[in-house]
């Protein structure tokens, strides 16, 4: 790329899967065609800790953003397409829908269905939330309960309770990751609201809800209530609020062994980041990019939170948050947090020391990972394929 078009990709809002599209919309066909018609499993011959295994038959989704299985059903995927719906999945790939809600789902770019969270009771009470973005003026980002009127075989879409709903004032960053926390509170998180270097200063603002992880207590909603033992609740800012100081906030996890709470979070024009999350926390945005300074009149005030980990940009550009790997097949790699990068499609391994070692480089667009119940991993790319993380040996 010429360095005038790289420097107008920097300057353009970025999500895992809008920068793509973006510099696609700039490229002559040629490069489109050697570039999006290339098989997207294939690796490079960079010498690698693991391989990527296609799963469920080979079987193709559409935009996929997000993985994951209920409570106490391992036989079964569930598959998270940006355009609202969700798909589930066996190991032999044969697909059903498990929710269809594409008809109120505002989607392209870094809109649409962004999160699914099942509640711990799944397999008595068949609850479960959905993240995603309303049409509208401007998108609204919405968490809504939805029931399962046949024992889990699927949501019913008319069983929509809406719980949340923010109206975004652009179309980027919004974050949308939602989960159960070991502490059975919904985690949710959201970004800076979008453009490009935060124009509205939401990161530091605590009177605002964006840039921010929420902690809700949703086990009598709807609505929801605030958990009492909230960071900010009889303080100032506002009382949802986990941790704030977040740009884009793309994927984060649980330690199902210790319980910590990682993000990831995407950067402005050079770092991106690595956190660990903790009740109450500053990390930083808009006043630091990762451990550098972005806005001067910010950066040297005290409290911000270092990520544990950061890299620059180079061939890559957009971090895909990950999980701390619990599974038994990658001895190696046991408690050690998993992440990769969007645009190069490398994919790393994470130490208690901050360090990270490459593991492969992938050509996948890394949309997002995700966990099955026995803590194995797996790789979305944003073209369709899902991979498993296998050791090189099996």
């Amino acid at each position: 790329m010429n360095p005038a078009l790289r420097r107008v990709f920097r300057n353009l809002p970025r999500a895992p899967w809008a920068r793509t599209l973006l510099q696609a919309a700039a490229l002559p066909p040629a490069f489109l065609a050697l570039s999006f018609c290339a098989p997207t499993g294939a690796q490079t011959p960079a010498p690698a800790a693991l391989r990527l295994e296609r799963q469920f038959g080979g079987a193709s989704f559409t935009q996929p953003l997000g993985m994951l299985q209920a409570p106490g059903v391992s036989d079964v995927f569930y598959i998270l397409e940006q355009r609202g719906a969700v798909i589930a999945v066996d190991r032999a790939g044969r697909k059903r829908v498990f929710l269809d809600i594409v008809d109120r789902t505002r989607s392209g770019g870094e809109l649409g269905l962004l999160g699914l969270a099942f509640y711990p009771d799944w397999t008595t009470r068949y609850r479960a939330i959905v993240s995603y973005t309303r049409p509208g003026r401007k998108p609204v980002s919405t968490l809504a309960i939805f029931r399962s009127r046949n024992r889990g075989a699927n949501l019913d879409r008319n069983s929509e309770q809406r719980i949340f709903s923010l109206e975004q004032p652009y179309s980027n960053h919004n974050g949308g990751q939602v989960a159960f926390g070991p502490d059975g509170m919904l985690y949710f998180a959201l970004g800076d609201g979008g453009s490009g270097g935060d124009p509205l200063n939401h990161g530091q603002n605590m009177e605002t809800l964006f840039g921010s992880i929420l902690r809700l207590d949703v086990s009598r909603a709807p609505p929801y209530r605030i958990p009492p033992d909230n960071p900010f609740v009889g303080r100032a800012g506002r009382d949802e609020i986990y941790a704030y100081g977040l740009r884009n906030p793309w994927r984060f996890s649980f330690d199902r062994v210790s319980g910590e709470l990682w993000a990831a979070d995407v950067g402005q024009n050079a770092i991106e980041e690595i956190n660990k999350i903790r009740a109450g926390g500053n990390y930083g945005w808009r006043a630091k990019e990762g451990r550098a300074c972005f806005d001067p009149e910010l950066c040297n005030r005290p409290g911000f939170i270092d990520p544990v980990h950061e890299y620059r940009h180079g061939p890559h550009c957009s971090v895909t948050g990950g999980y701390v790997y619990r599974g038994s097949e990658l001895r190696t790699l046991v408690g050690a947090y998993i992440f990769g990068d969007f645009c190069s499609g490398y994919i790393w391994a994470l130490d208690a020391n901050g360090q990270a070692r490459e593991l492969i480089r992938s050509n996948l667009k890394l949309s997002a990972f995700g966990e099955d119940l026995a803590g194995e991993l797996y790789a979305l790319d944003y073209t369709g394929g899902v991979y498993r993380l296998r050791a090189p040996g099996i």
